[in-house]
């Protein structure tokens, strides 16, 4: 058996304060909160979901808040870069929008494309890409226009302890497509249209370090329950140790962590994201998993307020 993801599901991150985060990825880059809810191993921490307008599979960056934590430092084990891709055209607008919220970026090219690459407020590492891959995302945010809007992740720039690895489990097992080298970089590519470029940095930077400002793990497209399971036989015949699958309400998971040290998870694209509230509302409430339900007073008071805020 052979199989192949169609790329990335989404990618999850440790921030600081809560107010920061939304300020930046809602208010800035103009994502959608499209849910709102809590670390379901760790009630006391929120867990923020931001994406296009309806939530899509390749569009999701997750966040834990924990405002007043350690700062990590990103490294081997990790996603290095999170990269989104935008309109092509588009980059000039970010230039600016990222220039008037006093963001520093840099232009970079690799493979032949032009981006920009900078920082959000708590040190994790993103780029943005002009392609003409992908959907436009119908959300509009203050200035952020639809022909302008952030589509969905362009890829993500991968960290290895052990990059032979990791290229290896990359091609063989995830069913990706090698593209090329680049200098330090080689290049693979899946099936979809958005969240298919992974860049593998190919010498080591030095062992990461988990907290703010790093990513925690990167989760790879199923198509459902039973292509999961699929997965999970698939990935422990190829000698990874891989858990049983987690019920995270929006989504099922399975993890494991691969040689070069990065973790990785495995989700269903279904149920989505407006399985607990309307597709129009969603994002707007916390919503809490049934076990936690009774404890929601309690869950609320421990938790930092924030709103979301049109900054222009």
């Amino acid at each position: 058996m052979r199989k192949q993801t169609m790329g990335i599901h989404h990618i999850t991150a440790i921030v600081g304060h809560p107010q920061e985060n939304v300020d930046f990825y809602a208010g800035v880059l103009g994502l959608r909160l499209v849910k709102q809810t809590v670390n379901f191993d760790d009630p006391g921490t929120y867990h923020l979901y931001f994406g296009d307008e309806g939530g899509k599979p390749g569009t999701i960056i997750t966040f834990f808040p924990w405002a007043n934590a350690y700062q990590g430092k990103i490294g081997d084990g990790q996603v290095g870069v999170t990269s989104y891709v935008v309109p092509k055209g588009a980059i000039s607008f970010w230039e600016k929008r990222l220039t008037k919220f006093k963001v520093s970026f840099s232009k970079m090219e690799r493979f032949g494309e032009q981006s920009i690459g900078f920082d959000d407020p708590h040190g994790l590492h993103l780029e943005i890409v002009g392609r003409e891959e992908g959907e436009t995302n119908t959300w509009s945010f203050g200035e952020i226009t639809p022909e302008v809007a952030i589509k969905g992740f362009g890829g993500a720039t991968l960290l290895s302890a052990q990059p032979n690895k990791t290229g290896e489990l990359l091609e063989k097992v995830m069913g990706l497509e090698f593209v090329g080298k680049e200098g330090d970089f080689a290049r693979y590519r899946s099936t979809a249209d958005i969240g298919n470029i992974i860049d593998l940095k190919l010498s080591s930077i030095g062992r990461g370090q988990m907290g703010v400002g790093t990513v925690h793990h990167i989760a790879w497209r199923a198509i459902d329950d039973q292509d999961q399971l699929d997965w999970q036989r698939y990935v422990a015949a190829n000698g990874y140790g891989v858990t049983s699958v987690k019920d995270r309400n929006y989504f099922n998971a399975i993890y494991f962590r691969e040689h070069g040290e990065i973790l990785f998870e495995i989700a269903t694209d279904p149920p989505g994201f407006a399985q607990d509230e309307s597709s129009e509302t969603m994002g707007e409430q916390l919503m809490l998993p049934a076990q936690y339900e009774s404890h929601r007073e309690q869950i609320e008071r421990g938790l930092l307020p924030f709103k979301v805020r049109v900054l222009d």
